[in-house]
């Protein structure tokens, strides 16, 4: 089980989980949001499914675009996230964003947990969260688990 009020992240070999370093400073990321009334099993299941996707290559040719993944765990709720090198390539990201969502409504994932796993999928660029001036930052791409 995963601990509250931590932060773990998985990253490829040399590369921070930095915004600012040169790898991840024009990228961006697909962010799941969790509901804190959803957390714990929710949290573990799409964060296994997650990490099992991305070590073990399961983003094709896609997988280079990938920096790295990150959870955030925090009792108002929490985020999974996979970063991406390039928040302007739009076919990548995109692709990246759906078998994402295959990934997600994946029956096989614990039956246990109530469907949907996931309300939206947010793609943002790393420029704009960092410079952001209100509460919420305007998505680049989305992807409903309803479509």
């Amino acid at each position: 089980m995963l601990h509250n009020t931590c932060d773990y992240n998985v990253f490829k070999w040399n590369i921070q989980p930095m915004w600012e370093v040169p790898e991840n400073a024009n990228g961006g990321r697909w962010l799941i949001t969790i509901d804190k009334s959803r957390h714990h099993d929710l949290l573990d299941a799409i964060w296994l499914e997650v990490l099992l996707a991305v070590i073990g290559g399961q983003f094709g040719k896609y997988t280079d675009d990938i920096c790295g993944i990150v959870v955030n765990i925090r009792n108002k709720g929490s985020k999974i996230s996979i970063w991406t090198t390039d928040a302007s390539n739009d076919e990548s990201n995109l692709k990246i964003g759906e078998i994402l969502k295959q990934k997600l409504i994946n029956p096989e994932i614990d039956q246990k947990i109530p469907r949907p796993l996931f309300d939206v999928l947010r793609y943002e660029d790393h420029q704009e969260v960092q410079n952001k001036n209100s509460s919420s930052v305007r998505a680049k791409f989305t992807i409903s688990s309803q479509e």
